[in-house]
């Protein structure tokens, strides 16, 4: 069955970097699309990034343009989230989404979380 796993959360300061990997396993597809998402206290879940598998496009929320990069391994059992100038509302604890199919990016195969924690 597909499991992903996430890590690499913690506490930092403002301006600080991390980077979250996910390990992916059990798919027999390459799933077309990959996901972080994140969910703030207070706040509903978004999308803050995603991944074309089919030609390596992504997509960020706005909010992190130009600061945090999704990225995958060659072999495809790993997905980043490199984040740099972090900030306070960054904070919030951090999934990893698989889409269900070659052909469609619905998100069904979710991680556990991990926890992002930004102090100004």
């Amino acid at each position: 069955q597909v499991q992903l796993v996430e890590s690499g959360g913690g506490s930092v300061q403002a301006g600080g970097s991390l980077r979250l990997s996910c390990s992916i396993s059990g798919y027999r597809y390459i799933p077309k699309c990959m996901a972080w998402f994140r969910q703030a206290p207070g706040k509903e879940r978004e999308e803050v990034a995603a991944l074309d598998t089919g030609d390596d496009s992504t997509k960020y929320v706005d909010s992190v343009k130009g600061r945090f990069t999704i990225s995958q391994d060659n072999t495809r059992d790993t997905l980043f989230l490199e984040m740099s100038s972090l900030k306070p509302e960054d904070t919030g604890m951090y999934y990893c989404a698989g889409a269900s199919s070659w052909y469609r990016c619905e998100y069904t195969y979710w991680g556990q979380g991990t926890q992002v924690s930004v102090s100004s």
